[in-house]
């Protein structure tokens, strides 16, 4: 259903101020804590005295300590103490890959010995002062594969973000997609257009004029095993189009990293990514809350969707031209599944 060998995106560091995390990724119950010397750490959720979630502890010292009977256990999943018990010889837990990079903290769910770091998706944006970053997270009750379609189709901006982002326009440009090695890239342009509402509160925030024609694109980028990237914005119509110079447009690159919890839910880290007016904070804030409000569209279509294809089942999906974004990324994670299917059966 979902690769296991590959790195997703698990939490943010203020998820694990002070205190443990307990979150479900892949099938596997973990929990997120910061070690010793602050470093992260993610170990199996289950204490091995009484089976109690050690996500309901505390950490002291470096450890995780049991909320239940005090059973205190190292970065590695291995018994250190508990006070007048000896447990040295318990048998370890499960500890997991992790690694902090970018603002987020990323967990390998597979086989710890193949986890790189340097595999990591890079995010050039977030090394560099000359962007900003506001973003969120949202719990989604539906299989992450319907979260990675609707982000390669942007088609449904028309009518799920009507009053936001969508417009006509979006249906009548044509949609291109094509594939670069594991990546799926969907491009649209829209040439002449009037700018929709987010796209004129972007403008103005850039001190350029709202009431323009512009030209308009959306490039969605899907990468393994479940990352989706989207250079979207606009430039005042006739200065380029997605070349313009800077002075002439409202740039942002739209950040989607989708981790599966379960066979019908997942965790969706969104957020965008800006490089004009970096250092103007209420303008982060007025953008993250326009695009919660438009991903909280999404969610609950997205919800019900799943909830119809549990109801019929046998029911076989259609597909358009315009869906082809999001049947090239399944083929990748099929490939991705493939190739774990063997390990799996050694195990």
């Amino acid at each position: 259903m979902f690769p296991k060998n590959a790195w997703y995106v698990a939490c943010t560091p203020d998820e694990i101020e002070g205190k443990p995390l307990g979150r479900q990724i892949c099938g596997e119950k973990m929990v997120f804590y910061r070690g010793e010397k602050g470093k992260v750490a993610a170990v199996e959720d289950f204490c091995p005295h009484r089976g109690a979630p050690l996500s309901l502890g505390f950490v002291r010292d470096g450890n995780l300590v049991c909320g239940y009977h005090g059973l205190e256990m190292g970065c590695e999943g291995k018994a250190v103490s508990m006070p007048g018990q000896r447990v040295r010889g318990f048998p370890c837990i499960r500890s997991y890959a992790v690694e902090e990079r970018y603002g987020f903290i990323w967990v390998w769910p597979g086989d710890k010995a193949l986890a790189d770091p340097a595999t990591i998706h890079h995010l050039e944006w977030a090394e560099s002062p000359d962007w900003a970053y506001g973003g969120g997270l949202y719990h989604i009750n539906c299989d992450y594969r319907l979260m990675v379609d609707n982000l390669m189709d942007l088609t449904h901006e028309t009518y799920v973000h009507a009053s936001s982002i969508g417009q006509k326009e979006i249906d009548e440009a044509p949609v291109t997609t094509k594939v670069e090695g594991e990546q799926v890239v969907t491009s649209r342009f829209m040439e002449n257009i009037m700018p929709p509402p987010f796209w004129q509160a972007a403008l103005r925030g850039n001190g350029l004029a709202d009431n323009v024609p512009v030209d308009r694109w959306q490039i969605c980028r899907f990468n393994a095993p479940s990352h989706v990237m989207i250079e979207v914005g606009v430039a005042h119509a006739g200065k380029g189009g997605y070349h313009a110079q800077a002075e002439h447009k409202a740039s942002s690159i739209v950040v989607d990293f989708i981790t599966p919890e379960t066979e019908t839910s997942h965790w969706y880290f969104w957020g965008m990514a800006r490089n004009f007016k970096p250092q103007d904070a209420e303008l982060t804030n007025t953008i993250r809350e326009g695009q919660g409000k438009i991903f909280s569209e999404d969610r609950e279509m997205l919800e019900l969707q799943q909830q119809n294809i549990l109801r019929h089942p046998t029911r076989k999906l259609l597909m358009l031209n315009i869906d082809a974004g999001g049947v090239q990324s399944r083929r990748i994670i099929d490939a991705w599944l493939a190739k774990e299917q063997p390990q799996e059966a050694t195990a």
